[in-house]
């Protein structure tokens, strides 16, 4: 009797760690998307990086297996729609413009609040996370509010002018309809010209047909949507490197991964994050030279210009720090501390926006 009670007690032991054998190695799967397509920069490493390295290092690493379903350029969350869709859980880990959230993180895209800033953009996504790092605020709201975990920030190119006319001066922009997105309308805006929402998947077609007669666009997007066929004029700028993307994961199926699979995607996010700035920062002046391949008019606007276009901006950043400093963000304090650590890592502003303490 004893024996046959202990049978039946191996016996369910047994069975016991089989299962649990069987579910630590259970293959986990991860659905990955974003609005935009491989076409941009960050999605093309999105999908030739952080994915099979997380996948390559899970298995390396650790018992289990990561297995991603992929989704880009709109099949299974439309770019205004992608923080929703990680929130909810639609995707679980989605790559998204902080600027197309205008209601929702209206300071995350503070970059774009200090125009002309730096055009490098491994220091625009090194100074970012400096910021995100000393001021709290900008990561937690994500995980309290909508329900995400940031992974990595990611950094664009330097975003300059592309026409379909010739210009030299400020007052040349003036009345001509622009496109941009978001915040950097505004620039658009203090130049007298009439801005135009827009978004790169209609780029081509709107300047075709006349809905607008230019864009503040990075080069890899200029390039890679042949904007240049449409607006030969690709006008060297200098509005900044703007990092006002991320790579977020929704914060439940985040809980539920074991400890050493949450730490391989945090690591990998991290790679993933400084090789957004490395990659843009090389691709620069091969995109520029394929522009002046395909045909496009290329040119540098003076320093002058860019002063005159700054000076024309200067007080809005005090304007929108005020603006949401009434709303309990704390706006002062992040556009003060990139203002200050863009000079500690060696940038000098054309024009100094001044931001009140508060």
């Amino acid at each position: 009797m004893l024996i046959r009670t202990l049978l039946r007690a191996f016996a369910v032991a047994a069975l016991v760690i089989a299962g649990s054998s069987a579910y630590a190695q259970e293959t986990i799967r991860l659905r990955i998307a974003s609005g935009h397509p491989p076409a941009n920069t960050y999605v093309a490493l999105m999908q030739s990086f952080f994915v099979p390295e997380v996948t390559k290092r899970v298995a390396a690493k650790t018992k289990h297996k990561v297995e991603f379903v992929e989704g880009y350029g709109g099949s299974m969350v439309k770019v205004a729609d992608t923080l929703e869709g990680v929130q909810s859980g639609i995707i679980d880990i989605g790559g998204y413009n902080f600027g197309f959230e205008p209601s929702n993180l209206p300071l995350h895209p503070f970059q774009v609040m200090l125009p002309f800033g730096t055009m490098s953009p491994t220091m625009s996504v090194k100074l970012v996370r400096i910021v995100f790092d000393k001021v709290p605020y900008l990561s937690k709201v994500l995980e309290d509010k909508f329900n995400q975990r940031l992974i990595a920030l990611i950094a664009d190119n330097g975003y300059n002018l592309g026409t379909t006319f010739d210009w030299n001066t400020v007052a040349d922009l003036k009345g001509r309809k622009l496109a941009g997105a978001g915040l950097n309308l505004k620039w658009l805006e203090y130049a007298g010209a009439v801005p135009v929402q827009s978004s790169l998947p209609e780029a081509y077609t709107a300047m075709q047909t006349g809905v607008y007669a230019g864009w503040i666009m990075f080069p890899s997007g200029y390039v890679n949507f042949k904007l240049y066929e449409i607006g030969k004029y690709y006008t060297e700028t200098g509005f900044g490197a703007i990092t006002w993307h991320g790579l977020t994961m929704n914060k439940a199926r985040f809980a539920k991964l074991p400890k050493e699979v949450q730490d391989i995607i945090m690591e990998v996010g991290r790679e993933y994050e400084t090789l957004t700035g490395k990659v843009n920062e090389e691709n620069y002046p091969k995109q520029m030279e394929a522009l002046r391949a395909a045909g496009a008019v290329v040119k540098k606007i003076p320093e002058s210009v860019r002063v005159d276009w700054a000076n024309a901006m200067k007080d809005w950043p005090q304007q929108k720090a005020d603006e949401l400093d009434k709303i309990g963000l704390p706006a002062s304090q992040v556009l003060k501390l990139t203002i200050e650590e863009a000079e500690k890592l060696g940038y000098k502003w054309p024009v100094r926006y001044k931001i009140k303490s508060v």
